[in-house]
């Protein structure tokens, strides 16, 4: 029953976008200066991180922490599973996961870069790394087919994007039945290049996720949270209410706008 919850909730967000693209949110508030087929979602109410590097930290520095596995075993990554690495920068992450999935596995590499693109598609071919490719993705939307993954992976990039609501109501029918989101980010506010846990579990739950597993990992310098599809499809982008972390609060207190 649950499999056949999450297909039929993929299928109508897929009908759903459809009907936006075509329909330009026409109702939308005409002085909302983000574009047009962002309106009907609610306004991030917190800083947005700029993007200063593709790459967070040097991967011998990395492998030294045993970062990578870490991760992945957190996140449970399988031989034989469809991969998504979002911000995928210099690739890090790709090609250690195209050795856990393994040639019945299949990873695909996306970020809004497109020199990180250009040099991470040398790096795969200078690999082979076979079951590896490369696509381009937009800051309010990850442009993955439907259907089509096991874990989707963003790492210390979740606070450079600007339409989280959006971006995350685009990324939920790219999911499989069972799928994960699993996010790894850094305790802190978002304009240090961090996010706040309270926070990414509000946003997340607004656009229609549940929190399945959370553990702060030393080795990554943060945490890894994994978020799974909640229920009854994802909601209506203009029902959506906009989280807020509490003036004067920390990090210990959102509250829904």
């Amino acid at each position: 029953m649950r499999q056949a919850g999450l297909r039929q909730g993929a299928a109508i967000l897929a009908a759903c976008l459809a009907l936006a693209a075509c329909s330009g949110n026409a109702g939308a508030d005409a002085g909302d200066d983000r574009a047009a087929r962002n309106r009907a979602f609610p306004r991030a109410d917190r800083p947005v991180a700029k993007v200063v590097s593709t790459q967070w930290s040097s991967e011998e520095e990395r492998d030294r922490q045993g970062e990578a596995q870490a991760v992945m075993d957190e996140a449970g990554i399988a031989a034989g599973m469809t991969v998504a690495d979002i911000g995928a920068g210099e690739g890090y992450y790709t090609v250690r996961l195209a050795a856990r999935v393994g040639p019945q596995g299949r990873v695909v590499a996306q970020d809004i870069d497109r020199g990180a693109l250009s040099r991470l598609g040398a790096r795969v071919e200078r690999e082979r790394l076979a079951r590896v490719s490369i696509q381009p993705g937009a800051p309010d939307d990850p442009q993955l087919p439907p259907g089509s993954f096991d874990r989707v992976l963003m790492i210390h990039m979740y606070h450079e994007i600007a339409e989280p609501y959006a971006f995350l109501w685009r990324l939920w029918p790219a999911l499989r039945p069972g799928g994960a989101v699993v996010v790894v980010d850094s305790e802190r506010p978002t304009d240090r290049h961090g996010t706040p846990s309270p926070a990414l579990f509000c946003e997340f739950e607004t656009a229609g996720f549940r929190l399945i597993a959370f553990r702060r990992k030393p080795e990554t310098k943060g945490y890894v949270a994994q978020f799974e599809p909640a229920g009854g499809g994802p909601p209506d982008p203009g029902k959506m209410r906009s989280c807020r972390a509490g003036a004067g609060a920390g990090a210990d207190k959102v509250e829904r706008l």
